[in-house]
């Protein structure tokens, strides 16, 4: 079992539940699924896109789908079809483990880190962080990477607030900043 699925059982839940918020036990938020999508902003190329489906496959260990464009934008040279990026969801003990990995490794990696922003909520209590690099995940090797790929990792709760989704995350070791 995971430490940060243990945490949740054993210490988020019984936090939670004596707040007082929640009348029973199974309306107490809890973590849904993570959703990591790495979308390629230039021409793709079969190499270019399966760089970044390896390296999708390297972070979250599971095998990426890749996303397609679902209509023609003539400015940005984008057809109907064409392979624009890969999307990986996770839930159950590897979406723990992934959370574990990007609270204590990934983050703290990041140049000059203070915290997470506290306002990417999305008013339904879902989290979404963007993260500049792929290198900074430890299983990336930073020499072997050919193109510096953004990414987006939207964390998926049961809460129903914002700010019961951030309590959530904040209790499960989320390095929000302070503003």
């Amino acid at each position: 079992m995971s430490v940060l699925k243990d945490k949740y059982q054993n210490e988020v839940v019984k936090a939670l539940k004596a707040s007082g918020k929640y009348p029973s036990v199974m309306d107490i938020p809890r973590l849904s699924k993570v959703v990591v999508n790495m979308g390629v902003n230039t021409m793709v190329d079969r190499d270019m896109l399966k760089a970044v489906a390896d390296d999708l496959a390297k972070i979250t260990g599971q095998r990426p789908a890749i996303t397609h464009a679902t209509k023609s934008i003539s400015n940005f040279k984008l057809r109907e079809g064409m392979p624009i990026g890969a999307k990986v969801t996770l839930r159950g003990e590897r979406m723990y483990e992934f959370l574990e990995r990007l609270i204590h490794a990934t983050l703290p990696r990041i140049r000059d880190f203070r915290g997470i922003p506290a306002k990417a909520f999305d008013g339904r209590g879902n989290y979404t962080l963007g993260l500049k690099e792929q290198s900074l995940f430890p299983e990336i090797e930073a020499d072997k990477v050919k193109r510096v790929q953004g990414m987006d990792i939207t964390i998926v709760t049961t809460a129903k607030t914002d700010a019961d989704a951030k309590e959530l995350l904040k209790l499960l070791g989320m390095p929000f900043a302070n503003a």
